[in-house]
């Protein structure tokens, strides 16, 4: 994170339903790692969004990524 902002970082299914909500805090600037546990889902295509929403004005950020589960 470049400044402190608001961080959310949500799982979700194909259907769209949210999973699991990993991260829903504010940050301070700097680097992070999320682990997410997975165990009790099944194989498949499943779906990650990171929402940042900086205190300065227009520093907002999202992005929504695909990614496998396999076990």
């Amino acid at each position: 994170m470049p400044a402190l902002s608001q961080v959310k970082i949500s799982i979700y299914n194909t259907l769209g339903e949210v999973i699991d909500v990993l991260v829903n805090r504010d940050q301070a600037a700097g680097y992070y790692e999320v682990n997410w546990n997975a165990s009790k889902l099944a194989s498949g295509v499943y779906f990650y969004s990171i929402e940042a929403t900086s205190a300065e004005a227009g520093k907002d950020f999202a992005i929504v990524k695909k990614m496998m589960l396999l076990k």
